[in-house]
């Protein structure tokens, strides 16, 4: 079952380092692993992917990154109402015959060509994994040169939470998202 973690951290040098290390130290595999500014100025936002079916090492996953000297709050989102998207670049190579054939293709998913050279042509899209994969496979008789693919980045639906630490200067009048205090992993 795949865990999906959304993970705040201080955006400082050695953060990703230290959360790569704490999963290769307990033998924990990333699928996926996107990092990005968030909306607060010093703090980062990364989207963990893993696939974890055992439910005492998922909380193990949950509990490590809690405990790390640089993470502010941990939500596993995994079964929580969330938006999900990946981003893909894909290079294929093409003669002019194929042009009009291809177009077709990445209009019918809603992606677009964003380069077109004399020989190739790059196409780019922003969807849900199984889209993406859809593409991909639609694509795969054009001669596929090069893939550049995101992993999942996710963000909850609803009410936006502000972030509440000693580390981040938080407005007293926000909702908090406050680094938790428990002792039980249940998802």
């Amino acid at each position: 079952m795949k865990q999906i973690l959304i993970t705040l951290v201080e955006d400082k040098p050695g953060v990703l380092n230290r959360i790569a290390s704490l999963f290769r130290r307990r033998n924990y595999n990333i699928d996926s692993l996107v990092v990005g500014k968030s909306e607060k100025p010093g703090v980062s936002r990364m989207t963990i992917m893993t696939n974890e079916e055992d439910q005492r090492k998922r909380g193990h996953i949950y509990f490590n990154l809690l405990n790390l000297v640089n993470v502010i709050a941990v939500k596993d989102v995994s079964n929580l109402g969330c938006v999900t998207r990946e981003f893909i670049l894909i290079k294929i190579q093409i003669g002019p015959d194929q042009l009009n054939e291809v177009n077709e293709v990445v209009k019918s998913h809603g992606a677009r060509i964003v380069d077109m050279g004399k020989e190739t042509v790059i196409i780019e899209a922003t969807e849900r994994e199984k889209e993406i994969d859809a593409l991909v496979d639609e694509l795969t008789p054009f001669n596929i040169t090069e893939i550049m693919r995101t992993g999942k980045i996710a963000m909850r639906k609803g009410k936006t939470h502000k972030i509440s630490s000693d580390k981040i200067n938080a407005q007293a009048d926000d909702v908090n998202w406050v680094p938790e205090n428990i002792h039980t992993y249940h998802n």
